[in-house]
């Protein structure tokens, strides 16, 4: 039934220019119809094959996507390994030890290279994987906009610098959108992509050791917010269980849905840097915006593949910038 219904979503539209480059490049729907017309069939399908083997890997992918494309641009810097003058984003604080999916796009463009040499690149196998893996766990599915080509750097102090730490307040938060071209909205669809993965306790230690913390504007009658938080202590008692996972949505981790919304107005949010969307907002655009999301799952959907479609162009390289890189790893010889 899934496979029936992924072939009637993949219906190639008229190539539709969404962002041009310096060199006059553009995204575009089907942009390898003609040059590897099977390209994002196999980017699927071995998404799928890895998702069923590890079902945290669809929120790795995902958050590939953002990592590569809050440093430089979605251009694939974050697959880069350290390498001559070329010090890996993947050693900086946010990606170290917790970023994961470098060998599944491996493999996918181990793939692609024998379908179809030197064409397809490493940042369009990131936006591709990244897609299809919240469509397989039941998020909304998108046609994306390709033709990125490869960066020949990367940049390990922007790593450290652009990505958001999981203990940013909500200023930071909208600031670091901003420098990216996103605005508030964006954020906090974005943010929704929190609805499926899990998150170490080193990330989220401060949120449940940090003393009266009230995470909602109102009072917890219930004690709602110190029993979440009591669980979590109990979890991540000691630095010995830095590297315990909990998932980032307690009520529906394998599923993507709108109950990230939904957690953060109970506040069971796992992250500070997700609680600050309902505890430092209480009256304004980003409070109302994530009560919108809660009880409307449609509309975050749409919100979301809209951000992800604007994401998705962050200072790309198109035409005859970068390259098609051979090995996601390594720039061309």
């Amino acid at each position: 039934m899934e496979m029936k219904l992924w072939v009637s979503l993949i219906v190639v539209s008229a190539i539709t220019t969404t962002a041009l480059g310096d060199f006059g490049g553009a995204l575009v729907k089907g942009f390898y119809k003609e040059s590897c017309p099977l390209a994002e069939e196999i980017v699927k399908h071995n998404v799928e094959v890895a998702v069923l083997k590890d079902p945290r890997m669809a929120a790795s992918l995902l958050r590939l996507q953002f990592h590569d494309c809050f440093v430089l641009g979605c251009d694939a810097s974050v697959l880069l390994d350290t390498h001559g003058d070329i010090l890996s984003e993947k050693q900086a604080t946010p990606n170290v030890n917790s970023l994961r999916g470098f060998e599944v796009i491996d493999y996918i463009k181990y793939l692609l290279e024998e379908a179809c040499p030197l064409t397809v690149s490493c940042s369009d196998i990131i936006t591709m994987a990244a897609r299809d893996s919240v469509f397989l766990r039941g998020g909304p599915w998108w046609e994306v906009y390709l033709g990125r080509r490869d960066s020949l750097k990367a940049s390990f102090a922007g790593a450290n610098q652009y990505i958001p730490a999981p203990n940013t307040s909500l200023e930071g938060l909208i600031i670091n959108f901003k420098q990216q071209g996103l605005d508030i909205q964006d954020l906090i669809a974005l943010s929704g992509a929190h609805t499926i993965g899990k998150a170490r306790c080193v990330s989220f230690k401060q949120r449940i050791n940090q003393p009266n913390m009230l995470q909602t504007f109102y009072v917890d009658e219930f004690k709602r917010h110190s029993t979440f938080r009591r669980i979590l202590r109990s979890q991540c008692k000691d630095s010995s269980r830095d590297n315990e996972l909990s998932p980032l949505d307690i009520q529906t981790p394998a599923y993507f849905d709108n109950h990230y919304y939904i957690n953060l107005l109970k506040g069971r949010g796992l992250l500070i840097s997700d609680n600050v969307l309902v505890s430092e907002d209480h009256e304004g655009e980003v409070f109302r915006k994530v009560w919108e999301y809660a009880v409307d799952q449609e509309l975050f959907f749409a919100d979301f593949v809209e951000s992800m479609l604007k994401m998705g162009n962050i200072n790309v390289l198109t035409g005859i910038e970068g390259e098609i890189r051979e090995n996601c790893r390594f720039v061309n010889l």
